[in-house]
C-alpha cells in the first residue's frame, strides 16, 4: 500500500470530518438564533466540503478515499453532535410538577439565584405546584439535581428555547 494513498485517505476523512461537524453545529446554532456565528460556520463548512470533494474527483484512485469519505461523513456528525452538548448553547424551560414539595424546591431554586414561578394546578390526585424556570443550558443540570435531591418524585420536562426577553433570570 502506498503512503500517498493513506495519507490522501487520511486528508479526506479528515476534510469530510470537518465539514460535516461544522455543518451539525451550524444546524444547532441556527436553531438557536445566532445568525452571525452560523454565517462564519456556513462560510467554513462551504469552503472545506468544495476542497474535500475536488480532492475525491480529481484524485480518488481507490475505494480507501471513498470509503475515508464516508467515514469523515459519519464521524463528522457523531462529533457535531458531541460538541454542541459540550458547549451547552441556548437556553432550556424547566417545568417541574411537585405535588407536595413544590414551595420547598422554589425556595431552593430561588437560593441558588434561580428566577422562578410558582403556579398552582390540579393533577389526577388533586393540586399541584407547577414549577417555571428559563436557565441556560449548561446550568439545567443544577435545577435537575436541586428537584431530584428535594422531590424525587416530582414531574419535569426540559424544552429549548429562543433568549429569553427581559425579567430576571440567572446569566
Amino acid at each position: 500500500m502506498e503512503w500517498s494513498l493513506v495519507l490522501s485517505a487520511v486528508f479526506i476523512f479528515l476534510l469530510r470530518m470537518a465539514d460535516v461537524t461544522l455543518g451539525t453545529l451550524r444546524t444547532l446554532v441556527i436553531f438557536r438564533g445566532y445568525r452571525l456565528l452560523s454565517w462564519f460556520m456556513s462560510f467554513g463548512q462551504s469552503l472545506i466540503f468544495v476542497i474535500a470533494v475536488r480532492q475525491v474527483i480529481v484524485s480518488a484512485q481507490s475505494w480507501m478515499e471513498i470509503l475515508a469519505y464516508a467515514a469523515g461523513y459519519a464521524t463528522g456528525t457523531v462529533l457535531g453532535i458531541w460538541l454542541e452538548g459540550r458547549l451547552a448553547l441556548g437556553y432550556s424551560y424547566v417545568r417541574i410538577v411537585s405535588p407536595h414539595k413544590a414551595t420547598r424546591l422554589a425556595e431552593a431554586l430561588r437560593s441558588e439565584g434561580f428566577a422562578v414561578t410558582e403556579i398552582s394546578g390540579r393533577g389526577l390526585q388533586g393540586t399541584v405546584g407547577v414549577l417555571e424556570c428559563a436557565v441556560p443550558r449548561r446550568q439545567v443540570n443544577d435545577v435537575l439535581n436541586i428537584a431530584k435531591e428535594i422531590d424525587p418524585k416530582a414531574f419535569i420536562t426540559v424544552e429549548e428555547i429562543r433568549p429569553p426577553m427581559r425579567g430576571h433570570f440567572r446569566a
